[in-house]
């Protein structure tokens, strides 16, 4: 039996009157530290690139870009005949087989990209660590990048729950320690910056290269699928409601975290100083670590690195392989070939820890990974899929008719336009 979902006016009214529970804040930790990762550490360098302004545009925008995406995903998912199903199975139910596997190629390839930026921030963040406060010696990046993805890795394959309980004891932490340090950052603000006004050309060129890099910091794209089947099967009519009530605080409170430890670090550094960090492709905070010293900072910084990407990496891992896993059996399945999950699961593992263990050691540009491919494919998938489909499947057309989804549209296609800035310039 289908699952009848609330027309989206209910669902607002009904928001207000759902209890919340301590599953919610389990959930709204879960996607809070699925997107708190490498975004949020690399956002402050080209946010802060041409001063503070552009960063106030952001802010602007930040909440209802979050919230409305996420939201549109989620509905998607749910919108399915057949509940429970995830969204590779939507996509080929709404689209056909052939765009369920193109769209399932795009979904690996939003979430796959990430995995790779976490091997890189983590080794150069550790590496850093190691020179610059513990003043030893770099261990060879071939042998630190092989232990570290191998241990990230390891708790991942330790087991579902064990990994997610180990993400949800660590969000609350890494919220305190994002807190400290935006307060600590305060003292050493340089408020000369709000008199650095860029020019019209430069202020649109920041914004339209930052956009892919902020879409990438606040996306939790691989758990909306399974979080969404989640409330369907345990709040069955009130799935859509109970949905938008996480969506929205975990969106809130990404925002308030997000933008707040971007605007105290753009009012800490020059522009200078970012694209400084940005040439030895460190996280913000590793950089601000070397500028102090022995400073408490210097310590608190690699540390909260650390955590934040450490918890990102397990969600994204999962979201690779659940995608890789997907690609694989549908072709096997298309060429009538036999699927045996335990083989797939075992070759996703391999090729996910080698391949990120390769470009950890070689070592790109973090933020030309995200610019150049992940953030635009995030676009696509997180953005302009949902809104195609409230215009194309009838299932969605109930949604039509919101301006909501016209600033979600123009977002996505700025996001998804900014790859041409990578191939022009």
């Amino acid at each position: 039996m289908s699952v009848e979902i609330a027309h989206p006016k209910t669902a607002e009214t009904q928001t207000s009157g759902l209890p919340w529970t301590s599953q919610d804040t389990a959930w709204m930790a879960t996607l809070f530290g699925t997107a708190v990762g490498a975004g949020i550490l690399f956002l402050p360098i080209n946010a802060g690139l041409k001063g503070f302004w552009p960063v106030v545009v952001m802010i602007v925008l930040s909440y209802p870009m979050v919230y409305l995406a996420h939201r549109g995903l989620s509905r998607f998912v749910t919108s399915s005949a057949r509940p429970g199903s995830d969204l590779t199975e939507v996509v080929e139910e709404h689209f056909g087989k052939m765009a369920g596997l193109l769209i399932t190629f795009f979904y690996f390839m939003a979430i796959y990209p990430f995995v790779m930026v976490y091997g890189v921030g983590l080794t150069n963040t550790i590496n850093s660590f190691i020179v610059n406060q513990l003043g030893m010696a770099p261990i060879p990046r071939v042998i630190l990048s092989f232990i570290l993805v191998m241990g990230m890795t390891a708790v991942v394959i330790a087991g579902e729950k064990p990994m997610l309980r180990i993400c949800e004891l660590l969000v609350f932490p890494l919220v305190a320690v994002l807190l400290f340090v935006m307060l600590y950052l305060i003292p050493s603000w340089n408020l000369s910056s709000l008199e650095l006004v860029p020019a019209a050309g430069d202020f649109t060129i920041t914004m339209w290269i930052s956009l892919p890099v902020l879409i990438f910091a606040y996306s939790f794209t691989p758990a909306v699928s399974f979080f969404s089947m989640a409330q369907e099967r345990d709040h069955g009519p009130n799935a859509e409601a109970k949905a938008q009530q996480i969506l929205a605080r975990t969106s809130l409170v990404l925002v308030i975290f997000t933008m707040g430890f971007v605007v105290s670090c753009v009012l800490s550094l020059s522009p200078q100083d970012m694209a400084q960090a940005k040439t030895q492709n460190l996280p913000i905070l590793s950089y601000i670590a070397n500028q102090r010293g022995g400073s408490f900072i210097a310590y608190l910084g690699p540390a909260v690195a650390f955590f934040a990407i450490t918890t990102s990496y397990f969600g994204h891992f999962i979201g690779t392989r659940e995608g890789l896993n997907g690609l694989i059996t549908k072709q096997l399945r298309n060429s009538g070939k036999a699927v045996d999950p335990k083989k797939i699961m075992l070759f996703s593992n391999i090729f996910i820890v080698v391949t990120t263990w390769i470009v950890a050691t070689i070592n790109p540009s973090v933020l030309a990974i995200i610019e150049s491919l992940g953030g635009p494919i995030v676009a696509l998938i997180l953005f302009i899929m949902p809104m195609y489909a409230i215009r194309k499947v009838p299932a969605m057309r109930r949604y039509s008719g919101q301006i909501g989804n016209v600033f979600v549209t123009v977002i996505g296609l700025l996001g998804l336009s900014a790859i041409l800035y990578g191939l022009l310039f």
